[in-house]
Parts: C-alpha cells; structure tokens; sequence
C-alpha cells in the first residue's frame, strides 16, 4: 500500500482486493501469505491465524499459505526474525505470493524493512479489518467514519516512504521552495481529517436527535452485541423481520438498525444491531466508529450474542468485553446469547453457563429457543427498571439530581410547589425514592 494512495480502501501493486462491486472475473484474486507470532498460548495463536485467513478471503485475497513463529515478541525491525524472514522470501518466490499479511500492526519502519526483503505488498491486520470495512461501508456516516480510520493510520506512515516521496518541488500559492511532497502530502491528509471530523459531528448530532426521539417514546433500548459473524444480523431479522444483510462473512453490517419487537407481556422495546467485534479491533475504527457504538453505550440491556460453533467461544467473548470497555459500556447488564445451536457441539450453552449468569441458548437460523429469549428479555427488564412518576419538592434538589444521574428522565413539568419527574430507573433506585412516587 502506498503512501500517497490517500483515497483508496484497497491494497496491492500488481493485483489489488476486490471492491465492493468487483467480481472475481473483474480482477484477479490476489495469493497471499499469513504470518503471525505467538508469544503466549500456541492454540490462541493458531486460532487468530484461522481468522486472520477469514479475514483475507473477506476482503477478496486467497491464504495459499501461512506462518507461525513462536518467540517472547515480535522482532522490533521485521517482526519475524532473520530465519524466518527468509523462508518468508522463499515462499514468496516459489508459490507467486502477491501479498504477505501479519497478524499483528506493523510500525512503519517495520512495514518499509519488510516491503523492501520481500518485494512485495506488506499488510497489517489493521489494514485489513480497514479494507473490509471501507467495502462495506454504505451509509454516508459508514463511508465517511472508514475513510476517518484508514488516514488516522496512514498519516503516521506516510514518513521516509522513499524517494518518490522525497521529491522537492514549488506550487504557486501552495508550497514553498524546497518544500517536499512529503509535507504536502501530510498537509493534504491533515485537511482531510479535519474536514471528515467536521461532517462526522454533523452526522452525529442528527443521530443523537434521532436517539432522543427514541427515548421520548418511553421504549427501552436493548443492544445486540457480540464477536463479527456471530449471527446477530440473523437474529434481528429473526425478531423484528428487519432485513438486515446476512452473508457468511465478517463485519457486513457497519450501519445499525433500530426495529421495534414486542415482548411477550406486550410491552415494546427498541432493538438495536451494531458493528461485529473482533480481535484486535483497530483503535483507529473505535474511535471513529464512536457515534455509532453510541447505540450500544445508550442501551438498558445488552444482548451479548455468542457463535456456539466456533471455536474460542470465551476468547470471542473477552474481545467484546474489552470493546465494551474502551466505549465505555462494560457496566450495562448483559444477557448472553448462545447462537447457532443447529451446528453448535452439544453442551456448549451449559459451557457458557459456568462462567457468565443469565445465558439462553438459541438458533436463529431455526427459530429454536426464540421464545425462551424474548421470556428472558422480558424478565431482565423488569427486573431492572420501573418506570415512575415522582412528586418532588423544590428544596429537595439531591432527588432531582438522583434521578437526572440515574435514570432516563422522560418528562418533567414544573408545578408552583413541586416538580413532577417521569422517568425510568433502576429498581433499587426507584425504591429509595418510593416516598416521592405518586
């Protein structure tokens, strides 16, 4: 990928990834090696490999072959130490390898002293999870959030990219003297980023409008989260006959949906899907993927939908626990979603049942277990929150308080003694204030 190819999500010199409206009989496939280092757990490692080899078929590659090498960490100048770099050359030359990628982010120096050994495209697992993205992307906020996180990370890397990117040069009212196309570049990024956050904002305060609204119709919002391909996509449509796009693929949903579903007791919620997690998910992607996590940080209950049939189904569950965590939304109560149990190993729901409470099983392909979901959802609900009206007087501003910080005000109306606050909070927040309820 080179560095002034500033507009484009997709890499390779002499073969490139499909976009998203290309064929295999549009461009030929590229063949690609997969190299990764394990400096912990053999089987993690193996497993993050397997993905990493869904991810490049995801993002129009083919894995022809792949290495592991175990060492403490990775080599500070190659990654892969001087032997294996060599088998990498060797292998490169003798099954026609077009692209290497690495399981881990490259630093630039990294990413330049292996480009120039192996001569050819050099990919990061962060690059990838980018393509794949700016392929999916389809929303205007979608396109603009992947644009935002490919020059988030390619603006570091632009830096001693070689002589092409040296050139010294004097534009009329743009560059000074002696200027080099380097700075230029930089600046132009620099520009782009500044003038993609703009738009961003916009975009999210039409959101957040949009999300205010939603809270205005007292309707509790439940959050579909979990590990890419886990199946929530499949879910939704499942529940509210949304028609969201399910594919055998990773993250082909980047632009959330909100439908209404009716519980079993009649009562009606807002459900939401959002973006897959993965392993190692791009720091640069969180960022600007934030206003659309926003759903998830806003949600009165998470539905932490878990893959029964793949493998490291607890490795898959810490990843979106630590996502969760970098947006803030670790605290929301969560009820785990066992999926897929029409090719699931029998007992895996028991499985996950030991080290998290609140698990239902499921397939959303089949239908099985939905009624036991929905029952279960319902149940979380209720015994989380109760909506309230509450009489309180002016010189009690600590109540006011209490429940501006704790629960979601729905209404609120001044009266000449007191203020009348409808609002949804906690159980144990509600009883504290039982005296104040009318």
């Amino acid at each position: 990928m080179t560095a002034d190819d500033s507009g484009s999500g997709h890499l390779g010199r002499r073969r490139r990834l499909l976009t998203a409206t290309e064929t295999d009989f549009d461009v030929a496939r590229q063949r690609a090696l997969l190299v990764g280092v394990a400096s912990g757990d053999p089987e993690a490692a193996e497993q993050s490999l397997d993905e990493l080899a869904l991810l490049t078929e995801t993002a129009g590659a083919d894995p022809v072959d792949r290495f592991l090498q175990r060492r403490d960490s990775p080599n500070t100048a190659t990654y892969v130490g001087k032997g294996k770099l060599d088998e990498l050359v060797a292998a490169g030359a003798a099954e026609d390898i077009d692209l290497v990628v690495f399981d881990d982010e490259l630093t630039p120096a990294q990413q330049r002293n292996l480009e120039k050994a192996l001569g050819v495209d050099v990919v990061d697992r962060v690059a990838l999870i980018l393509d794949i993205f700016a392929q999916h992307a389809h929303s205007r906020e979608g396109m603009v959030q992947v644009e935002l996180a490919q020059l988030r990370y390619r603006l570091p890397r632009l830096r001693g990219r070689g002589v092409e990117m040296s050139r010294l040069a004097g534009g009329i009212g743009t560059r000074g003297p002696g200027e080099s196309q380097l700075e230029v570049d930089r600046r132009r990024i620099q520009r782009r980023i500044q003038k993609l956050d703009e738009e961003l904002g916009h975009l999210d305060r039409t959101r957040t409008t949009q999300r205010k609204a939603r809270t205005r119709a007292d309707l509790p919002l439940v959050a579909l989260v979990g590990y890419t391909n886990a199946g929530k996509s499949t879910l939704l449509n499942r529940l509210t006959d949304a028609g969201a796009l399910v594919e055998h693929q990773l993250f082909t949903t980047l632009d959330p949906k909100v439908k209404k579903l009716k519980l079993p007791g009649g009562e009606e919620v807002l459900v939401a899907d959002t973006v897959g997690f993965v392993k190692k998910l791009p720091h640069q992607l969180v960022q600007a993927f934030r206003s659309t996590l926003e759903e998830v940080r806003e949600a009165d209950l998470l539905l932490h939908v878990i893959d029964g049939a793949a493998h490291g189904v607890e490795r898959h569950a810490q990843a979106v626990r630590e996502v969760l965590e970098e947006i803030g939304a670790a605290a929301i109560p969560q009820l785990f979603v066992v999926n897929k149990l029409d090719v699931a190993p029998p007992g895996v729901t028991a499985e996950v049942g030991r080290l998290h409470e609140n698990v239902v099983g499921i397939s959303a392909a089949t239908g099985e277990g939905i009624d036991k979901l929905l029952e279960a959802v319902a149940r979380r609900l209720h015994s989380m929150f109760s909506l309230v009206e509450l009489r309180v007087p002016y010189d009690r501003g600590d109540v006011l308080a209490t429940v501006h910080r704790e629960g979601d005000v729905l209404n609120e109306d001044a009266g000449p003694e007191h203020v009348v606050v409808r609002a949804r909070l906690p159980e144990a927040v509600a009883a504290r204030l039982a005296e104040f309820q009318v």
